[in-house]
């Protein structure tokens, strides 16, 4: 028998990234105040993971990824998600962290998971893994189940709570996709039936690339993914509204008692107060 499913949603703050054009220039910079700033923007607005992903050349990927990890460490109390491509690069990021994070990410590409489960197994870190596999991107949710179960099988050799677990089942952009995300949420719904503890995760602006008013559409289809079954999101913590919309659509759906969470983060001016 599995746990009894526990609503908890997280938020994993996006914005020490070097993908993004001002973060990049920061960390070409070596521009501290600016990643310090980063940190307690995001700290202040109830992240539960601050991200850190270094994007640079992968020489000196480690060495960035030490320098923005205590950086951060010093300006909050957060726990960090180690991200990087390389999973040889999180698992030696995990050696700078103060407590227990997040690793993302793996998937069932090559040899990412018997680099990262073992130094994950025996300890509170949690794990993004993603439904991809050596053969690509799965194009239907058959097969992106078949991978999920190739990966829950090397979850449970190496001893990992499915809690630990964030599964990201692959948001492709909208423009894209013939059927919207339909087959995304079939696929969520059904990872969620079989282990009800587990995290399914998501960057939700994956889905609105190379569309107009992509804010809308982040919104709308952060409404949906939290219906099938998402409750872990990589985002930008700052903007109120997608987190406003996350709180109202968790009391909608009876997640959250009397409504205690959407006021409690309304009054902490977490959305509804412009800063």
């Amino acid at each position: 028998m599995f746990k009894e499913e526990v609503y908890i949603m997280i938020i994993i703050g996006e914005k020490i990234n070097g993908a993004i054009p001002s973060t990049g220039k920061a960390i070409a910079a070596k521009d501290a105040e600016f990643i310090r700033n980063l940190a307690i923007k995001q700290t202040e607005a109830g992240a539960d993971f601050i991200d850190v992903c270094a994007s640079v050349d992968d020489d000196i990927e480690l060495e960035t990824m030490k320098w923005l990890i205590d950086i951060v460490q010093d300006a909050t109390d957060v726990p960090i998600a180690v991200d990087s491509p390389n999973p040889h690069t999180c698992v030696e990021a995990m050696k700078y962290c103060k407590k227990p994070g997040l690793f993302n990410s793996v998937s069932m590409e090559g040899d990412k998971i018997d680099v990262a489960f073992p130094a994950i197994a025996d300890t509170k870190w949690q794990c993004v893994a993603l439904l991809n596999s050596d053969k690509g991107i799965p194009k239907t949710a058959k097969d992106r189940l078949d991978v999920f179960a190739e990966l829950m099988a090397k979850v449970k050799e190496y001893n990992i709570d499915p809690s630990r677990m964030h599964i990201d089942p692959l948001i492709e952009m909208l423009c894209t996709s013939e059927e919207g995300i339909t087959m995304v949420t079939e696929v969520m719904k059904k990872i969620k039936e079989l282990y009800p503890t587990i995290h399914v995760v998501g960057a939700v602006s994956n889905i609105s690339f190379n569309i107009p008013a992509r804010k809308i559409v982040n919104q709308a289809f952060a409404v949906l993914a939290m219906n099938a079954g998402m409750d872990s999101f990589i985002l930008d913590p700052l903007n109120q509204d997608l987190i406003g919309m996350l709180f109202a659509t968790e009391a909608l759906l009876g997640e959250d008692e009397y409504c205690m969470e959407y006021i409690r983060a309304y009054r902490e001016g977490i959305f509804g107060k412009k800063k």
